[in-house]
């Protein structure tokens, strides 16, 4: 069955609005803002870990039917471990409080009278926000419509607004980069994309999309395979188109403004320069929908994966459970929730990118059977060591080994690790063809022995 293009433009449009949550609308306005002068190098790294490496995850989950079946590759337990462990990290643990109080206290908390209780508002902001989710994710085959339809073109309509009233009326005046951007803008922004989660959200968005594209009537595995790159496709353009933007009015700010704290006050600015004080009313519209329609599609995808793994609790339960437990976390506040998110994708983020290469290239890998637990192995101790070190944690004379890696000061030391580990597993394997080859050969040119 061919979808038709209403479906597929549906389908994309979901998938933007999966990815499109808090980070995706805070970092790259705090980016250009940052990087001034160099944002041009900055973003076009930014968009290869906020954008195209999403978008491949997204491919290579649904090509192996699930983020487990993906690695399981590297080991059955490490499967079970890892999964679970990007579910609650990019779920309930982290993401989905995030993109809960993002929209509370940095849209709705400035405009709120001065002796207002912030936590009780808060309770109640976020009751109402998780109660919505919910009932979203309790109706998964709808997803399409409700997402699709309605709640991401009205998100991209007041995106589109506030660009094209910037380039008319905003006040652009470019300054230097800070220190950070101007020595490394392109692992700067490379790094950067870390704080979207989108390649880690893309493991779990993956099936979920897959699933969507069935319950339109596409079963053939191809055909699942060929809509799923499209619509991935397609909604990567949209991010991207969305990112530039952002950072363009993030640069174009970058000596109006002094330097925020983070992107959201970045945005607020802008906002507030455009429309005044009625902008907040635009501002906290764009957050909660950026945020309500990626806690949907986590809260999803994550009570799908878990109902698959025990009996004792349904799917309608999970989402329940998790948007509950999500709901405690978020009340804890937006800087505790930050505080910890850098050191847990320091950790898992450069595992997550090098499982979805291995899974891109498992065509020609594939009869390596230790390339996977190698290579994912020799990744993990560095990106873990990187985290802890991050963390205050010393390691020593190991700790001066590690620091002599080329690239390990910027994060991004176990790129060589898994290039040189691969390398020498596919090696290996070709030096153990080879000799088996030759021995095969020699066994066949012995003369037999005839009794008559």
């Amino acid at each position: 069955m061919k979808l038709q293009k209403k479906q597929i433009l549906l389908v994309s449009f979901m998938l933007f609005s999966l990815f499109f949550g808090a980070g995706n609308l805070i970092f790259p306005p705090f980016l250009g803002q940052n990087a001034g002068d160099k944002t041009p190098f900055a973003i076009a790294t930014f968009l290869i870990t906020a954008v195209a490496l999403p978008v491949l995850g997204v491919v290579v989950v649904a090509k192996f039917d699930g983020l487990e079946q993906l690695a399981k590759k590297v080991n059955p337990k490490f499967a079970i471990f890892f999964t679970i462990l990007i579910y609650l990290s990019i779920g309930p643990g982290l993401g989905i409080p995030r993109a809960a109080s993002l929209p509370f206290e940095m849209a709705v908390a400035p405009y709120l009278p001065e002796n207002a209780n912030l936590t009780v508002f808060m309770f109640l902001f976020s009751l109402v926000f998780f109660l919505t989710a919910s009932w979203l994710a309790l109706a998964p085959n709808k997803l399409v419509e409700r997402i699709g339809k309605f709640l991401t073109p009205s998100l991209l309509l007041l995106l589109f607004f506030v660009f094209v009233n910037f380039l008319f009326r905003g006040t652009v005046k470019v300054n230097p980069a800070q220190v950070s951007y101007s020595s490394n803008p392109l692992v700067k922004g490379f790094l950067e994309g870390y704080l979207t989660m989108d390649t880690i959200a893309a493991l779990n968005f993956g099936l979920v999309i897959a699933t969507t594209i069935r319950s339109l009537g596409v079963k053939e595995k191809k055909g699942v395979m060929k809509y799923t790159v499209m619509t991935g496709i397609f909604a990567g353009t949209i991010l991207a188109c969305v990112y530039l933007s952002l950072a363009y009015m993030g640069m174009s700010s970058s000596g109006v403004f002094p330097i925020q704290e983070n992107g959201a006050w970045t945005l607020r600015c802008i906002v507030h320069q455009l429309f005044g004080d009625t902008g907040a009313v635009l501002l906290a519209a764009i957050f909660t929908l950026a945020c309500l329609t990626t806690c949907v599609g986590l809260i999803t995808s994550i009570s799908q994966y878990f109902s698959t793994l025990t009996t004792k609790l349904s799917y309608r339960q999970w989402v329940l459970l998790i948007a509950g437990f999500s709901f405690i976390i978020c009340n804890q506040g937006l800087n505790m929730i930050l505080s910890i998110s850098v050191p847990v994708l320091d950790a898992i983020y450069p595992v997550s990118i090098t499982l979805i290469l291995l899974g891109l290239c498992h065509r020609w890998i594939k009869n390596i059977t230790y390339i996977y637990p190698c290579t994912i192995g020799a990744v993990s101790i560095l990106s873990i060591a990187y985290a802890l070190e991050n963390l205050g944690v010393s390691f020593g004379f190991a700790g001066k080994l590690l620091h002599a890696l080329p690239l390990y000061s910027l994060g991004l030391g176990w790129v060589l690790v898994a290039l040189v580990v691969t390398g020498l597993c596919a090696l290996f394997y070709q030096l153990k063809t080879a000799r088996l080859s030759r021995c095969n050969m020699e066994t066949s040119a012995e003369p037999f022995n005839y009794t008559e």
